[in-house]
């Protein structure tokens, strides 16, 4: 499976052309959805450009995208950053999007993951490499319960965050049976992809994970990280 990460926490100033709006996350969905992604994560945006969960703007963009890539399931971050009172957002969504990313290492996952299942949308259990997040979500009770563990490399260098890859798989693949999708983010992001792909996991890229294509050159878009995924993939 190949998820498109449409935008992350990033701004125009980093790319010119990062989706922000429910108008240009819709557009870009669907021509990441014509490259070959199965599947997208996106971060709803505030009329400033801000990371939200405030309903009206999780709706707005969920809504929009699936418009343009009907049957595509669509998940949203829940990253600490988009405000304080998360779950209580989460209990207002008036659209829910088929699942979001919960980052266990962050105080609150346990509560907000729960008010997540409790609303029928499914979970991306965020582990981040280098923090505790691996022994407080398998603490959880219905750590069993979710969609799958994204696995999420922060050494962004291509050598060294291999090792950093191989060390957090083993430690999920010993201790639960949740499906993982393992990547990395900017100049570690190809790295983590390939080594994903000879494991036979799920995979993603983005402008979430790193604005360069595989030769280094400046990606115009996710329809175009996406596409050199594909081939990628099909070269392993």
């Amino acid at each position: 499976m190949l998820q498109v990460c449409l935008n992350g926490a990033r701004d125009r100033a980093e790319h010119e052309h990062l989706p922000l709006t429910p108008a240009e996350l819709a557009a870009a969905a669907k021509e990441a959805v014509a490259a070959g992604a199965e599947d997208i994560h996106l971060h709803p945006k505030d009329h400033g450009g801000a990371d939200t969960m405030e309903p009206g703007h999780v709706a707005a963009a969920v809504t929009a995208v699936r418009s343009a890539v009907p049957g595509i399931p669509v998940g949203v971050t829940t990253g600490a950053w988009t405000g304080a009172d998360r779950a209580g957002h989460v209990r207002a969504w008036s659209v829910l999007p088929d699942h979001a990313s919960v980052n266990w290492h962050e105080d609150g996952a346990a509560e907000l993951a729960d008010t997540l299942l409790e609303r029928g949308v499914g979970i991306e259990a965020g582990i981040f490499s280098g923090t505790d997040a691996v022994e407080r979500f398998l603490a959880w009770p219905r750590a069993d319960r979710v969609l799958r563990v994204l696995a999420e490399i922060t050494d962004t260098d291509p050598v060294t965050a291999l090792d950093a890859a191989a060390e957090l798989v083993e430690q999920l693949v010993a201790r639960s049976h949740a499906p993982i999708l393992l990547h990395g983010e900017d100049g570690a992001a190809w790295a983590v992809l390939a080594m994903a792909a000879t494991r036979g996991m799920p995979v993603r890229i983005g402008l979430e994970d790193t604005l360069r294509l595989p030769d280094g050159s400046p990606a115009p878009g996710n329809a175009a990280l996406v596409e050199a995924a594909r081939h990628l993939l099909a070269s392993l």
